[in-house]
């Protein structure tokens, strides 16, 4: 049985000191909340502005996802094909 030593094990779950980890994911956070917001704009407010804004808020993450999508499939993939 392999057995990690306890310096390895400690080192590998280190995170690097130039960078926290929030500071990787700014954009996923900031879709979850807008996706958030509109989800509950959507609940909380049924008239007026709060449509709008539900629409808006739901429509970002959407549109960013299938922009994302789209790219990841035109880029080749590091083995050659597309991916």
């Amino acid at each position: 049985m392999n057995a990690l030593r306890p310096e390895t094990s400690q080192s590998y779950f280190a995170a690097s000191p130039s960078r926290v980890p929030v500071a990787v994911w700014p954009w996923p956070i900031a879709l979850g909340l807008l996706t958030t917001f509109g989800l509950l704009s959507a609940l909380l407010g049924q008239h007026g502005i709060w449509l709008a804004l539900s629409w808006a808020a739901l429509s970002i993450p959407l549109i960013v996802t299938v922009t994302c999508l789209i790219r990841a499939w035109r880029r080749p993939s590091s083995k050659g094909g597309l991916s």
